[in-house]
């Protein structure tokens, strides 16, 4: 039987996805920079990044990736912060996370995907697919 988590630490986490979400990135990484884990997931599996991400802030996406945060973590669902900022149509994000290294076939469905489905010929090309 394991422990029910201690109320504090929800709320700390709760205060760093919050600050992901809204993309306050000096606040976000301060809390990295004092050790909170750069990939750190809520319930769902969605990452700092994913959040920052999915929210169109490309600052915090790149200053978690500097930070040692993961491009391509998939959420429970299967979904990658790429395949959310192209579901977004957040173009910062998206140059953010591939100049991070995201791999633009990770997930489902991927951000190819996503951009097929919508018709995104351009990020097509910028993902070097056709």
């Amino acid at each position: 039987m394991s422990e029910a988590p201690d109320p504090e630490v929800v709320e700390l986490a709760t205060k760093i996805f919050d600050l992901a979400r809204k993309g306050q990135t000096e606040a976000l990484v301060a809390y990295v920079d004092a050790g909170v884990p750069a990939d750190l997931t809520n319930d769902r599996g969605d990452t700092l990044v994913m959040l920052a991400a999915y929210h169109g802030h490309a600052e915090a996406v790149r200053a978690l990736l500097a930070r040692g945060a993961a491009a391509d973590t998939a959420n429970d669902r299967g979904q990658t912060p790429l395949a959310g900022a192209v579901f977004k149509g957040e173009q910062a994000v998206i140059e953010a996370l591939l100049e991070g290294g995201a791999d633009p076939a990770a997930g489902t469905p991927s951000a190819v995907d996503t951009a097929r489905m919508f018709g995104r010929k351009e990020l097509l090309e910028l993902f070097g697919v056709h």
